[in-house]
């Protein structure tokens, strides 16, 4: 039988994306054996990010400023702004160190299902930004999903409007990867999006 604490910790950890109660139990187990070396660090890291991390008002990211280092760096190009579902997708963006321009952070994507309107995500936000007319390029690198695909329309919709020139992240066949294990609409997508060579 576990203390209640324990308890309380191993559910609170369960709820963290990819784990489960039986990940949570071995995760609170190993802190605990390691409880100087592992738990009180951690306790103080996350007490650090809870007093220290902000939400960047520019473009949704997070630091400890109130404008994040991407939006303050004056070396990115102002004029191009990357269009992400999540926080995750502009670090993912950001780990492979190409690109260097701005971003901007939906905060989700467009889904009847779950009821998310475009009321529900910093949509708005991105039109404001544009106003400013120094955005030329908006790249939509949203999820291909169904969810995604109608987000990209609805952005691309408005976009078109603003006269603004919309690209969006090429998809296909990744490297390394066969037809025989590829799902339909990857297939689809990279076929139709070829190009000569």
């Amino acid at each position: 039988m576990q203390s209640t604490e324990i308890d309380k910790l191993t559910k609170l950890i369960a709820k963290l994306p990819a784990l489960g109660t039986r990940s949570a139990r071995r995760i609170v187990l190993h802190l605990l054996k390691k409880k100087e070396s592992m738990l009180v660090p951690l306790i103080a890291a996350l007490q650090d990010v809870s007093e220290h991390i902000k939400k960047c008002p520019v473009c949704g990211n997070f630091d400890t400023q109130d404008i994040c280092n991407i939006c303050r760096d004056t070396t990115r190009d102002t004029g191009v702004v990357c269009v992400v579902q999540d926080v995750a997708d502009l670090w993912a963006m950001e780990r492979v160190g190409i690109y260097k321009g701005q971003y901007h952070v939906l905060g989700g994507i467009l889904s009847a299902l779950e009821g998310i309107t475009p009321e529900d995500l910093n949509i708005e936000g991105l039109f404001e930004r544009l106003r400013a007319g120094v955005i030329k390029e908006v790249i939509l690198a949203l999820p291909a999903t169904i969810d995604g695909q109608i987000t990209a329309h609805y952005l691309l919709a408005r976009l078109k409007e603003q006269g603004i020139k919309v690209t969006t992240l090429a998809q296909g066949i990744p490297i390394g990867a066969e037809l025989d294990y590829m799902d339909d609409g990857t297939i689809q997508l990279a076929l139709s999006a070829r190009k000569e060579l």
